[in-house]
């Protein structure tokens, strides 16, 4: 086979993976962030590509009204929008009430605090680059702990974790540290909680691979921002290599790639997730391995799998 053939013979099988891709993790805006792409225009390409589902995040809003609206409107875009929360200042921390809208309005994630995490703000003053999401138009992120003195979950996390657990959806760890993410997840499992995801271990939150693998095993699915292992991705953070050592740490059946993009100067959520398809293939995982990290162990985690496209037959 020639260089060229070999190279065509990529982009097919890109473009076949691609085909019921979900991603659960993108920053589409508006935002008061900057942002490259907003919701519609994300919705219009994943489409185009043949994604089954975004998922879309914001640090500041739910973005529920405008999924809501786009099913509404763009009934020919076979991709599904859903949305998130993320429980930071903006929405008023552990808000019962913002949780339960959310998920009254259709959305699948909860995000423990991100940018108002005590972690976060700690990685913050020693980070080496500046959150894409701060900003100065709003006054600073004041922390918002999910501990007491005692290491004990907190009373309004604890509300929190009940609306999860009644309404059968996802809740993330967000930029909490590892230790309170066991901690946090523990006291899910306790209450009901069924749809736990681990947040990019990879940075920010200190995760160590035993801490991957401990919390894989205890049922929860462990999501990947392909953004941090991409060459010209100025999120780069991890070698190619880093990501093979954290997908068997976890396995297969329990990992989950996204895109984590969306942002300003920095190739879109798409094609990002063409690049890390493209990784994974270098990387030497098969289809069938493949599929499952870009499409059906989101589709688990989010209780999606009816939006799936149905299998070819042999």
């Amino acid at each position: 086979m020639t260089e060229v053939g070999s190279k065509d013979a990529v982009e097919q099988r890109v473009d076949a993976l691609l085909q019921g891709a979900i991603d659960p993790h993108v920053h589409s805006g508006p935002s008061i962030a900057e942002r490259a792409i907003d919701h519609l225009q994300l919705a219009v390409e994943a489409s185009e590509a043949g994604f089954a589902a975004v998922v879309t995040k914001d640090h500041d809003y739910s973005g529920v009204m405008t999924a809501a609206l786009i099913a509404r409107h763009h009934p020919e875009l076979k991709t599904k929008v859903y949305s998130s929360i993320v429980l930071n200042n903006v929405v008023g921390g552990f808000n019962p009430y913002a949780v339960e809208h959310m998920a009254a309005m259709g959305g699948k994630v909860v995000w423990m605090p991100t940018l108002a995490a005590e972690n976060h703000l700690r990685w913050e003053k020693t980070a080496g680059w500046v959150h894409p999401a701060s900003t100065q138009k709003i006054r600073p992120a004041a922390e918002i702990p999910v501990l007491d003195g005692s290491k004990a979950v907190r009373d309004e996390v604890k509300e929190v974790l009940d609306i999860i657990a009644r309404n059968d959806i996802a809740l993330a760890s967000g930029h909490l540290h590892i230790s309170e993410t066991w901690l946090i997840f523990e006291e899910a499992r306790r209450r009901g909680v069924n749809r736990l995801v681990l947040t990019h271990p990879e940075d920010i939150v200190d995760a160590s691979m035993n801490d991957v693998s401990g919390i894989a095993a205890m049922g929860a699915f462990v999501e990947h921002s392909l953004c941090m292992f991409l060459e010209g991705s100025k999120f780069k953070t991890c070698e190619e290599e880093d990501l093979r050592k954290h997908i068997d740490a976890a396995g297969v059946g329990q990992t989950i790639l996204c895109s984590d993009l969306g942002q300003t100067g920095v190739f879109s959520p798409i094609e990002g997730f063409r690049r890390g398809i493209k990784l994974c293939i270098k990387l030497g995982y098969c289809d069938e391995e493949i599929r499952k990290m870009v499409s059906q162990n989101a589709a688990r985690a989010l209780g999606i799998e009816a939006d799936l496209p149905a299998p070819i037959p042999a």
